[in-house]
C-alpha cells in the first residue's frame, strides 16, 4: 500500500505535467521518446546523474527501501515525472524507479533539466516544488530505510554525524544503541563491534565512524573540484555566500562555492527566524538554507560541502585557493566565511562537548532532551530564540545571562516572549561556574557574579550561545585585518599602512588585495544580522562585475 502523505504536501510532489508544460519543455530541449518494457528499472538507487522522466503512456512505479523491503511509493501515470533534489545538488538517487506496465516515456539528461530549470519558468516553478515536496515527504516516511546512522545518543561523534546530515538535509533514521530494542539484531546483522560506532548504512554503503570529508563523498555532497578557472570562488556558504551564489550565477558568473559543514551558517542552526523581511510567520535558518541554495544550484552555481579552506595564495592576477589537497583558480574570491560559537570557557568542557553540551540547539539535539531540564548560556538573540524553542519540548529551560537586563542584547520581542514562557527561568548576573559528570555532562554550578551564590542545577544538556569569533585563519597576510581578525574592506583598507597597490581606491567590500572581497560576519564593521549579510552577499557580486571590467 503505497505511503500516504497529507494531500496538500502529496499534491504538491505529483503534479501532471499539461500540453502548455510539455510545449515549453520541448522548446527548451528535444526529449528522446523511450519505451521501458514491464519491470525494467528506469532509475536504481545510490545511481548518480540519473535522467530526469516524464510518462506519455503506461505507468512508472516509484519505490523506496523499507524495513521489509522496497515500498511504493507512488505510481506515476501519463503527464507525471520522476526526480527530485538530487537532479540539483548531483546527489545520489534515494528512489527506484521501474516500469510498471510497457510504458513510453520522455527521457531527459540532467545538463537539459538543468537548461529547463532556468529557461522555461512556467516548468522550473513546477518541478522545483514538487521535488522539495517529495524530500519532505521522505523526511516525514517513518518506513523509510534510508540513511541509518547506529550510535549512542552519548557519543560525540554519534552527534556530529547526525549534525552533519541534519543540516545538508540528508533523510535518516537514528537507531540508539542505549535505547532501541531491536538494536541487537541490528548489530547482529550488520556485524557491528562496540568500538565501531557510529555507523553508516545505507543501500550499499557501510561506514564506519566516518568522518564527515568520507561521509560526503559517499553520498555525494561533496563535488570533485574541476581543473578550470572560474570567475568567482566563494568561501562559504553562509547568508552572505548563498546570495553571492544565487546572484553571481544567475547574472552568468561561473560560480563555484566552496562549505567546511553545510549550507546556512549560524543561521541554519536557528529554528525560528521572525525579523527576517517576508517571512512574518518566521522561518527556520535550515529553511531558509535550504531553498538558497537551490536557488543557487538552479542557476548554475557549483556546490561542495565537506570542503574545507586550507589556504589561498596568488598567482599573479589570479586566486588560488587550496582545499584538502585539491586547488582551486578563480579570477575573483568572495570572503564569506562568517564565525563560528565562542567555546565556553569552563575547564573540562572539552570532555561534555557532544556528549551533552551543545553550540546549537535544533531537533537533532531536541531530540536528547525531550522532557528533561535544560541551560542555555548567553543573552543574545541565539540564545532567546533556542530557549523559546526548548521550551516546547523539555521540562524546563534555565536561561544564564552574564548581564543585569534581557533586554540589553536580545531583540524585545524575543526578550517580551521569554518573560510570558511559563517554564523559562532567567538567571540574571550569572555564569557557569562548573560542568559536572563522568562520560557525559549530568549537571551545571551557575555561580551569581555580584554575590557569589553558587546554584547547582541537575541537566542532561546545557546550550552555549556567549558570541562569535572570526573564520579567517586560512587567509594570507597579505589580507589586511582588525585587531580581533575581521577582514577590513572598503574606506578601512587605505586608512594608515596598506598593503593596497592600485591607483584606484578599493570597492567598498574590497579587501587590500584587488579582486579579492568580503561580507557578512567575517568583515569588519559588519552588522550581525542575516538580512545585512544577504545584501552584502548580493552587493560583492555588483562589485565583482566592476573589478573584472579592469582586469
Amino acid at each position: 500500500m503505497p505511503w500516504m502523505a497529507p494531500y496538500d504536501l502529496r499534491a504538491a510532489a505529483f503534479p501532471k505535467l499539461d500540453e502548455s508544460h510539455l510545449s515549453a519543455l520541448a522548446r527548451c530541449v528535444a526529449p528522446s521518446l523511450t519505451r521501458y518494457e514491464k519491470g525494467r528499472a528506469l532509475i536504481e538507487v545510490g545511481k548518480r546523474g540519473f535522467r530526469f522522466f516524464v510518462v506519455k503512456t503506461g505507468e512508472i512505479e516509484i519505490q523506496a527501501p523499507a524495513d521489509d523491503g522496497a515500498r511504493t511509493l507512488v505510481v506515476l501515470g501519463p503527464g507525471e515525472f520522476t526526480g527530485d533534489l538530487a537532479h540539483l545538488t548531483g546527489g545520489p538517487s534515494v528512489v527506484r524507479a521501474v516500469a510498471r506496465t510497457d510504458s513510453d516515456v520522455y527521457a531527459i539528461d540532467p545538463g537539459a533539466l538543468r537548461e529547463i530549470l532556468v529557461s522555461a519558468p512556467a516548468v522550473s516553478d513546477l518541478l522545483l516544488q514538487a521535488f522539495i515536496a517529495r524530500w519532505e515527504i521522505l523526511r516525514q516516511a517513518a518506513s523509510f530505510a534510508g540513511v541509518r546512522v547506529i550510535g549512542s545518543q552519548y557519543s560525540r561523534d554519534t552527534h556530529r554525524v547526525r549534525e552533519f546530515l541534519a543540516r545538508n538535509h540528508v533523510p535518516y533514521a537514528w537507531v540508539d544503541v542505549e535505547s532501541e530494542p531491536k538494536v541487537q539484531e541490528l548489530v547482529a546483522r550488520f556485524g557491528i563491534r562496540e568500538g565501531d560506532t557510529p555507523v553508516v548504512v545505507w543501500h550499499q554503503l557501510f561506514l564506519r565512524n566516518p568522518s564527515n570529508r568520507e561521509l560526503a563523498d559517499a553520498l555525494g555532497i561533496r563535488r570533485p573540484l574541476e581543473t578550470t578557472v572560474y570567475d568567482l570562488v566563494i568561501v562559504g556558504a553562509g547568508p552572505a555566500g548563498l546570495a553571492g551564489a544565487v546572484y553571481g550565477a544567475s547574472e552568468g558568473l561561473r560560480a563555484l562555492v566552496l562549505e567546511r559543514t553545510a549550507p546556512g551558517g549560524q543561521a541554519s542552526v536557528s529554528m525560528s527566524i521572525e525579523n527576517y523581511l517576508g517571512f512574518p510567520t518566521g522561518i527556520t535558518g535550515a529553511e531558509l538554507a535550504e531553498r538558497a541554495v537551490i536557488q543557487a544550484q538552479k542557476f548554475g552555481a557549483d556546490l561542495s560541502v565537506a570542503s574545507a579552506v586550507t589556504q589561498l595564495r596568488f598567482d599573479g592576477p589570479y586566486a588560488v585557493v587550496d582545499v584538502d589537497g585539491e586547488r582551486v583558480t578563480a579570477k575573483c574570491a568572495l570572503i564569506a566565511t562568517g564565525a563560528d560559537y565562542r567555546r565556553l570557557p569552563v575547564e573540562g568542557r572539552e570532555r561534555f562537548e557532544g556528549r551533552g553540551l551543545y553550540y546549537a540547539a535544533t531537533f537533532t539535539e531536541a531530540q536528547l532532551c525531550r522532557g528533561t531540564d535544560v541551560v542555555i548560556v548567553g543573552g543574545g538573540n541565539s540564545a532567546g530564540q533556542a530557549a523559546i524553542y526548548l521550551a516546547q519540548v523539555t521540562r524546563r529551560v534555565y536561561l544564564v545571562v552574564r548581564g543585569g537586563c534581557l533586554r540589553d542584547d536580545m531583540s524585545s520581542y524575543l526578550a517580551h516572549r521569554i518573560e510570558r514562557t511559563s517554564n523559562i527561568e532567567v538567571l540574571l548576573h550569572a555564569e557557569v561556574a562548573r560542568l559536572c559528570g563522568r562520560d557525559r555532562l549530568e549537571g551545571i554550578e551557575i555561580v551569581n557574579r555580584r554575590t557569589r551564590e553558587r546554584r547547582a542545577i541537575e541537566v542532561r544538556a546545557a546550550f552555549s550561545f556567549i558570541g562569535a569569533t572570526q573564520r579567517t585563519e586560512w587567509l594570507s597576510a597579505s589580507i589586511e585585518r582588525d585587531s580581533a581578525g575581521f577582514v577590513r574592506t572598503g574606506p578601512d583598507v587605505v586608512r594608515g599602512e596598506s598593503s593596497w597597490s592600485e591607483r584606484r581606491e578599493p570597492f567598498l567590500l574590497e579587501t587590500s588585495r584587488p579582486g579579492i572581497f568580503a561580507a557578512g560576519d567575517v568583515r569588519a564593521g559588519s552588522t550581525k544580522r542575516i538580512a545585512s549579510a544577504v545584501g552584502e552577499g548580493a552587493m560583492a557580486i555588483r562589485l565583482v562585475h566592476e573589478y573584472l571590467k579592469t582586469m
